[in-house]
């Protein structure tokens, strides 16, 4: 195993040293801070009165209806103050009235002073108790082995966060940065999870397997598809901030990363399931071993498929609909730019899910007959010791 992690581990460490954001604003950042007002704060504010007035300007369309409103600054400069904000018709129309608490916008710049508008609705509460009662539940549930995963978690957005995201809006290649990051986080994920055992190391090795697959067949999909990554607002944005970047990059960059979990749920499992077949029947061969640890691959296989396609569906959704209503060709539809990217996302990873299995399999039974090799290897020197002691 050492033979196979070791070199991993420090070329994942060499990785981040080398390829790790030097902390100067990238292109892109310093491009988007010239469409931000400097000094602009997101201050809370709640609604004190709520006028409506008609807004359409079709009149052959249905009736718009916005509002004016009055909100109370709760925090930041000007806290207390009271100030007028217009509410345009789709945030009316999703419903707002006295008392309810908005995130607002004030501009410090503006002339003749600082000027408040409308941002977002506050969603405080709700996040935080759904975070808190996930956090509680997995703690009951899955006690220790569940924190120890939170914090697995809490590890593997600060490498998102600090590393990653700003690697990929650097000069660095998207694929070098997500699959050492992804590395990264698979090392102290896994074994903070699950502890350090032959068996964490069985489902490391099938994930790193996993995350090479998806990069390797993610780089020729990519190519091959002619991707150019720019399908959603976001990307066109970003290359309003630096058209420099390499977009098809980053449609491999996300499929890397998206395969993260999934690809984690599936080694672990079969990694625990070998060596659960073995601790029951430590008499079977390696052959037998990997054909019962197959049997029960086939029926992860077999939903973890559908999961992948039903998760990036339901995140399609709206685009999904969109197309229900358009009258294209279905196949000229899933063969189109916008369609073809998720196509071929899911598709890769779904290829690099399935091929993960056996190879865990077999090494978890590789593994877990050498642990057998090396137990009674060393049961055998101890009885050898003892006989040469007594003979003595």
């Amino acid at each position: 195993m050492l033979l196979v992690l070791v070199p991993v581990g420090l070329a994942t460490v060499i990785g981040l040293f080398v390829l790790w954001p030097d902390g100067e604003p990238t292109r892109a950042e310093q491009v988007a801070q010239t469409y931000f007002p400097p000094g602009t704060t997101y201050p809370d504010g709640e609604i004190v009165s709520v006028e409506t007035f008609d807004c359409s300007t079709d009149p052959t369309a249905p009736p718009a209806e916005c509002a004016t409103a009055v909100v109370e600054v709760l925090d930041g400069e000007g806290a207390g103050d009271f100030q007028s904000i217009e509410l345009p018709a789709e945030v009316v129309a999703a419903g707002v009235g006295e008392g309810d608490v908005l995130v607002l916008t004030r501009d410090a710049g503006a002339e003749g002073g600082p000027t408040f508008s409308f941002y977002d609705y506050q969603r405080d509460a709700p996040i935080i108790v759904l975070a808190v009662a996930f956090a509680v539940v997995v703690g009951l549930v899955a006690r220790w082995r569940g924190l120890a995963s939170l914090l697995g978690l809490a590890f593997a957005f600060v490498v998102l966060l600090n590393f990653v995201l700003p690697g990929l809006l650097a000069d660095n290649s998207p694929t070098l940065v997500s699959l050492v990051g992804s590395a990264a986080i698979m090392f102290v994920v896994l074994y903070l999870a699950h502890g350090f055992s032959a068996r964490t190391t069985t489902a490391l090795i099938g994930t790193l397997f996993g995350l090479t697959l998806v990069a390797v067949m993610g780089s020729l999909a990519v190519s091959a598809a002619r991707l150019t990554g720019l399908t959603s607002e976001e990307t066109t944005t970003l290359r309003t901030y630096d058209p420099t970047l390499d977009f098809s990059g980053l449609v491999l960059a996300g499929i890397v990363v998206a395969g993260l979990g999934v690809l984690n749920d599936v080694t672990i499992t079969q990694a625990s399931a070998m060596w659960q077949l073995h601790e029951v029947s430590p008499d079977m061969t390696w052959r037998e071993l990997y054909a019962r640890g197959m049997a029960v691959g086939r029926d992860h296989i077999a939903s973890t498929v559908y999961t992948i396609v039903f998760a990036y569906a339901g995140a399609a959704l709206p685009l999904l609909l969109l197309f229900e209503v358009y009258p294209t060709p279905i196949w000229t539809l899933i063969t189109s730019t916008a369609l073809a990217e998720e196509v071929i996302r899911t598709l890769v990873g779904a290829i690099a899910l399935v091929l993960a299995v056996p190879v865990t399999t077999a090494a978890g039974a590789f593994f877990a007959k050498a642990a057998d090799t090396e137990a009674g290897a060393a049961t055998e020197r101890r009885v050898t010791a003892l006989r040469s002691r007594f003979a003595r």
